[in-house]
């Protein structure tokens, strides 16, 4: 999918919108309830990480929308690359993951926002209007996770091994959960086997498993239970 053509008469005034996201129904639904707004304008879409840089480079946003798990990318990985190319770009991330896992690496890659899809039509503006005024727009649990850590709570700081993974080895960790060979991973990340390989050796090492097949029967069983 292309991204979504540019609004002939785009209004000026209005904060203008680009929401990336691979289902089109959850773009329809945000563009409905975001348009619904008078001062904003979903001014485009896109379903990959390729696609969104794209209609960045044309569309011009203020703030870019975007989806944790997109096709043939990752969400983490696409903030990053806005932030890289466009500092000043505010970027707010949806995901239906676990806001305890994913919430601090949104914010770590650069997003203002971290937004459970599943509150997201009841939230979605709110989240908008917090971003645009400089704040940081997150839930009311994870908000309170944050001020116990920097308290210096020990039980708040407490991270399970696979929190303590850095981004790079989370997305390879959840590919191999779900069931990605060495070599297609490699080819998803447009990296090396070997490279990949080295991935794999040093998640068993962090992750405390004996071989393969235990972090292959690890990943699996927390891919199934992440978001429940």
């Amino acid at each position: 999918m292309a991204t979504v053509k540019k609004q002939a008469k785009k209004n000026e005034t209005k904060t203008q919108i680009l929401l990336v996201d691979d289902h089109p129904v959850v773009r329809d639904g945000l563009t409905a309830i975001i348009n619904h707004q008078r001062d904003l304008n979903v001014c485009g879409g896109a379903d990959d990480a390729h696609h969104a840089l794209k209609a960045i480079s044309e569309l011009k946003p203020d703030i870019v929308v975007v989806d944790i798990s997109l096709k043939n990318s990752d969400g983490i990985e696409l903030t990053k690359s806005i932030k890289a190319q466009y500092p000043k770009l505010r970027v707010l991330v949806l995901s239906v993951h676990d806001e305890s896992i994913y919430a601090e690496r949104a914010l770590r890659a650069g997003a203002r926002a971290y937004l459970m899809k599943e509150v997201v039509s009841e939230n979605i503006v709110n989240a908008i209007r917090t971003v645009l005024k400089g704040e940081i727009y997150v839930s009311n649990t994870i908000s309170k996770k944050f001020l116990q850590e920097i308290a210096g709570d020990k039980a708040a700081t407490i991270k399970t091994p696979v929190e303590n993974l850095s981004d790079r080895e989370f997305e390879i960790f959840l590919l191999i959960g779900e069931g990605y060979k060495a070599s297609q991973i490699a080819k998803r990340l447009h990296l090396s086997v070997k490279t990949i390989e080295t991935y794999r050796a040093r998640l068993k090492e962090k992750l405390n498993l004996a071989d393969a097949n235990e972090l292959l029967q690890y990943s699996i069983k927390w891919a199934k239970n992440k978001d429940k």
